[in-house]
């Protein structure tokens, strides 16, 4: 029975190749200058430290500029609060959102039982796996998830006859 997963996966390398850029920038950069701005990742979380909200800000703008050359799509990046840290500087953190949270899982579900077409979709874990008895039914739950515009980016994987 041909079936595939629905999942959303960050390559974390890219990330981090993103991040070491933005380190390069930071201090090639005119007005980084005599600044303390940097950006730290830790698994799938970035930390940014910067002088004042104005620099923080543009570090982010440099972060984002490197994140989508580097083609990772930017809808996976979680923002947290600006946050005063110690000396006068602000700091944030940025969560890498990889998997599909259940509450997503269920909408996918949910839209593909509601597109009456003759496949099954079942949660399992982070991923939803689509199964159904011909190809060109699963072409057409690819079609429709992608149609729906879902908040995340959305891969599919695992592709089997």
């Amino acid at each position: 029975m041909p079936s595939f997963d629905v999942v959303s996966e960050v390559d974390l390398q890219e990330v981090d190749n993103a991040v070491n850029q933005v380190t390069k920038e930071i201090a090639t950069r005119y007005d980084f200058r005599g600044s303390k701005c940097k950006v730290e990742r830790e698994e799938s979380l970035l930390k940014v430290l910067a002088d004042d909200d104005y620099k923080l800000d543009q570090v982010l703008d440099v972060l984002k500029e490197k994140l989508v050359r580097r083609k990772v799509d930017l809808k996976v990046l979680d923002y947290g609060t600006v946050e005063a840290a110690s000396g006068g500087m602000k700091r944030q953190q940025i969560t890498v959102r990889q998997g599909v949270n259940a509450e997503l899982a269920k909408k996918i579900v949910a839209g593909i039982k509601t597109s009456k077409l003759k496949v099954q979709a079942a949660i399992q874990g982070e991923q939803v796996r689509v199964t159904g008895k011909k190809r060109d039914d699963l072409q057409e739950a690819i079609a429709s998830i992608k149609a729906a515009g879902y908040e995340i980016p959305l891969q599919f994987t695992n592709f089997r006859e």
